[in-house]
């Protein structure tokens, strides 16, 4: 296991997959290195591409808002992504982008040992909870790996795309919300 700046130095000069080649800056993640929730995108988009930080667009933005809802920000949480680099045209990580990343996030996991890892999304979710995940029928269950919580819901670009499944996205915050107190998190 990789300590917090080699970590950062190894994912910044990668070259394990095609991604690299198109990339403007590697996007690491954010947030206090000893947080108890963590949060985890699929990649970075456009935006986070070129500032070298997750979550910073109009995504980025509306998780802001959704953060708020339950009292955190990113000053109490770390924030990250299956892949580090920037999928061409946003379009969805393939397998083996995935593959050739999930180090660095798993080594991020072992360095912060989160209480609690929300998936963003059904990319994170089938890579973190279970490959056959259901994300529009899962979303907000909680399920304990390694004695870690984790759960799921909808991407913030998804929300943003089909304000429908808002009402859904704030049940899952609420849950999100009540299993930290539960469990006791620090935020």
């Amino acid at each position: 296991m990789l300590d917090w700046s080699q970590l950062e130095e190894t994912c910044k000069t990668c070259t394990r997959c095609g991604l690299a080649e198109t990339r403007t800056k590697s996007v690491f993640g954010i947030g206090p290195r000893d947080a108890d929730i963590l949060f985890v995108g699929e990649g970075p988009g456009q935006q986070e591409d070129l500032r070298g930080e997750p979550f910073v667009g109009p995504a980025g933005q509306f998780l802001d808002e959704m953060l708020s809802i339950i009292d955190l920000g990113r000053q109490n949480c770390y924030i990250a992504n299956v892949v580090k680099c920037r999928p061409p045209m946003n379009r969805d990580p393939q397998e083996a982008e995935q593959d050739a990343c999930i180090g660095y996030l798993r080594n991020q996991f072992a360095l912060i040992r989160p209480r609690l890892v929300i998936c963003l999304g059904r990319i994170a979710a089938k890579r973190l909870i279970r490959p056959d995940y259901s994300i529009t029928r899962e979303h907000g269950l909680w399920v304990n790996k390694g004695g870690t919580w984790m759960t799921a819901t909808y991407h913030p670009s998804a929300l943003l795309r089909d304000p429908s499944k808002r009402p859904e996205a704030f049940r899952d915050l609420m849950s999100i919300k009540s299993k930290i107190l539960e469990v006791g998190a620090k935020f």
